[in-house]
């Protein structure tokens, strides 16, 4: 099975570099690397001079220019529609340390053939478990990670772990053919947060599974690249405006009966967020990303371009 590696870019080669010299020491060997960086044709070139044309195994490494900011799903796509006959796309955040048989694990699930798509065991630099799977709670328009907080040394139980998925962490999922023919590549128009959460949902809607390799070890240095993960009161506005947006765009999407009640506990639980913290400045990115979401808004924000 010939895996494309594919990385979404944005100025942030050293990350990458870290991302891909573990990859340098995986098992699975029939893969190669594309990357799309997003953030300009400087950030390309610096890119492009940091990295070697291929890794320690011959595995082919290519930057492709995006030619602007099209987004997280845009740039998974980007990367997808450059290698159309791979038999499978890992999509894979860049702010990730992959051990050496996460790719094999993954690969070895994907081939038993009940599954379309799969996801690893993402973990944090404390060294406790981020999560094993998505649980997407459509009433509260909230994104549930299974398995967050368990130590690694704990056995999920496999088969729970599938039945509650119904989306993979964008930061670690092996996607196969199959489900880009039935359900199509990701949406652009979400830009950044939860497109992939719409299309698990999409998939799991259209009668197809997605699996999880428990021996498919991934360090995931949450929100590195965009901020999401510093504390609450020192988070940036985009990945604030754009999380409360999407989750509302998902509810509309998926399952628009949902949508009043989701608004509502949506906007509960980012008062419970931030406003109860005192990170009132946060609480205002979040409210200017759920008044967008009511409003049906896509893209990138205004405020962005």
């Amino acid at each position: 099975m010939h895996v494309v590696m594919a990385i979404v870019a944005f100025r942030n080669a050293e990350e990458i570099v870290g991302c891909l010299g573990a990859m340098g020491a995986s098992t699975y060997t029939d893969f190669e690397v594309v990357i799309c960086e997003n953030g300009g044709a400087e950030a390309f070139r610096a890119l492009r001079a940091r990295l070697p044309e291929a890794l320690p195994g011959g595995q082919p490494v290519t930057v492709i220019d995006a030619g602007g900011n099209v987004g997280y799903a845009g740039g998974v796509n980007v990367c997808m529609r450059s290698r159309p006959d791979a038999d499978a796309w890992w999509i894979i955040n860049p702010d990730t340390i992959p051990e050496a048989g996460a790719l094999a694990a993954l690969v070895a699930r994907l081939q038993r053939g009940d599954c379309a798509a799969v996801g690893g065991l993402l973990y944090n630099p404390s060294g406790r478990v981020q999560a094993y799977g998505g649980h997407w709670r459509p009433w509260l328009a909230r994104c549930v990670s299974i398995g967050s907080g368990a130590r690694l040394e704990d056995r999920p139980d496999v088969a729970e772990v599938e039945r509650q998925t119904n989306y993979l962490l964008g930061a670690c999922m092996l996607v196969g053919r199959g489900l880009v023919y039935r359900v199509g590549l990701m949406r652009e128009d979400y830009f950044l947060y939860c497109e992939e959460v719409e299309w698990g949902l999409r998939a799991v809607k259209a009668g197809l599974k997605l699996g999880f390799a428990p021996d498919a070890l991934i360090r995931h240095d949450q929100g590195g690249t965009t901020g999401s993960g510093k504390a609450h009161n020192a988070r940036p506005r985009m990945p604030i405006y754009l999380d409360e947006r999407n989750k509302l765009n998902v509810a509309r999407d998926t399952r628009p009966v949902t949508l009043p009640v989701a608004a509502l506990a949506s906007l509960g639980l980012l008062f419970m967020r931030y406003a109860r913290r005192g990170a009132w400045r946060q609480f205002g990115y979040g409210l200017s990303g759920w008044l967008a979401g009511v409003r049906n808004m896509r893209g990138m924000p205004p405020w962005m371009q």
